[in-house]
C-alpha cells in the first residue's frame, strides 16, 4: 500500500512539469503552459505562440504540446507512477489539450530509466552527421517506439530518400517567398538573453552539397552563414498517423518525442525536416496514394557531434492558474 500526501504529490508533479518543459517544439516556441491540480496536471496550448505562417491550423503547435505531454508522462513514470491521459477533456476549453493523472505505483523498468535519462540529452542537431549507416536493429527500435504511441515510422529507401529531400528543398524555397515568413522567423531567432527560440549557435551551417534543407535561423542576423559538407546520403524517416485531426496531432507529438528519446538512447542525433509537411500540396506527396496515413514529420537521423541544449522558459512562466471560464477563441474543428 502506498500513501502519498497532497503536498508531496504536488511537489512531485511540479518537478515532472519542469522535466516536461525540455520537450522539443517547432522553432523552440514552447507553446504550452501547465496547471498542477490536486492530483492531475492540465496541459494547455498557448495559441499566442503558434506560427501563423508555417502552422495556420495549429498542427505543429499541437504536436509540440503532444511532445510535452509524453515527456510529462515519462517523468511521472520515472517518479514511480503510471498515468492516465485524457485528450481535450473539457469541450468548453479548447486550449486544454490533455489532463494527465497519476494512477497507481509501478516499478521503474530499465527501459523507463533509459528513456528518462535521454531527456536531458535530446537536442535538435542541425550540423553534419557522419556517413556511418544506422544499423537495422536500431531502426527497428525506433519503429517500435512509434508503434508504442500508435504511429508509424517509415524509413525511406534510396529512391524515396532522394524524392523526400527534393520535395523538402522545393517546400523550403516556396516557404521563403510567403508573406510574413521572414518576420515570423525573426521572432523565433533567439539570442543569449532569451529563454525561447533558436539561438545563433544552434542554427547550424548550410549544406555545401545542397542535399539537406536546414532551415536558416541565422539569415536575419546579418552574419554570413558558413557552409559545411553534410553527409551525401542521409538516413530519412517519416512519421505518420492513421488520422489527421487534432487528437492525431497530439498523438503524433507524443510518438515523435518517444522516437527522439529512443534515438538519443541509441546514440543517434536527429534533425526535424518540417518544410515538406508545412506545405499541404507537398505533404500529400510524401506517401503513396491509398496508404491511409498522414505524414506528420520527416526526420534526418544519424551519428553526429554532441549538440547543446537550446534555452527554456523558467518554470514560473509556464505554470499558471487558469480559471475554468477562460476562453481563447481558438476553436478549429477537431
Amino acid at each position: 500500500m502506498t500513501t502519498t500526501t497532497f503536498s508531496l504529490r504536488r511537489s512531485v508533479l511540479t518537478e515532472c512539469v519542469r522535466t516536461a518543459t525540455a520537450a522539443p517544439s517547432v522553432h523552440n516556441s514552447q507553446p504550452w503552459f501547465f496547471r498542477v491540480g490536486e492530483s492531475e496536471v492540465d496541459v494547455y496550448a498557448d495559441p499566442a505562440r503558434r506560427l501563423r505562417v508555417l502552422d495556420p491550423l495549429g498542427r505543429e503547435l499541437l504536436m509540440s504540446v503532444g511532445a510535452a505531454v509524453f515527456t510529462l508522462r515519462l517523468a511521472i513514470r520515472q517518479a514511480g507512477y503510471r498515468s492516465d491521459v485524457r485528450l481535450f477533456p473539457e469541450p468548453d476549453q479548447p486550449d486544454l489539450v490533455a489532463r494527465v493523472t497519476p494512477t497507481h505505483p509501478a516499478k521503474i523498468t530499465p527501459a523507463v530509466e533509459a528513456l528518462a535519462a535521454a531527456i536531458a540529452y535530446r537536442h535538435t542537431n542541425r550540423f553534419p552527421f557522419s556517413q556511418a549507416r544506422v544499423p537495422v536493429e536500431v531502426i527497428e527500435h525506433l519503429r517500435d517506439a512509434a508503434r508504442w504511441e500508435g504511429a508509424v515510422l517509415a524509413v525511406a529507401n534510396e529512391v524515396g530518400r532522394d524524392a523526400v529531400l527534393g520535395l523538402a528543398r522545393s517546400a523550403d524555397r516556396w516557404l521563403r517567398w510567403q508573406p510574413g515568413y521572414r518576420t515570423e522567423l525573426a521572432r523565433w531567432t533567439g539570442s543569449a538573453t532569451r529563454h525561447d527560440g533558436v539561438p545563433p549557435w544552434a542554427a547550424g551551417p548550410a549544406d555545401e552539397l545542397g542535399t539537406v534543407p536546414i532551415r536558416d535561423f541565422a539569415e536575419l542576423s546579418g552574419r554570413p552563414r558558413r557552409g559545411e559538407k553534410f553527409e551525401p546520403y542521409p538516413t530519412i524517416v517519416v512519421l505518420a498517423t492513421a488520422g489527421d485531426r487534432q487528437p492525431d496531432w497530439v498523438g503524433a507529438g507524443q510518438a515523435l518525442q518517444r522516437v527522439l528519446l529512443a534515438a538519443t538512447w541509441k546514440g543517434l542525433a536527429a534533425t526535424p525536416i518540417s518544410q515538406p509537411v508545412e506545405v499541404p500540396a507537398v505533404r500529400r506527396r510524401l506517401l503513396e496514394p491509398g496508404a491511409g496515413l498522414s505524414v506528420q514529420m520527416v526526420l534526418r537521423i544519424g551519428y553526429g557531434k554532441t549538440s547543446g541544449a537550446t534555452p527554456r522558459r523558467r518554470l514560473g512562466e509556464v505554470m499558471r492558474s487558469v480559471p475554468r471560464s477562460e476562453r481563447s477563441g481558438w476553436t478549429e474543428a477537431r
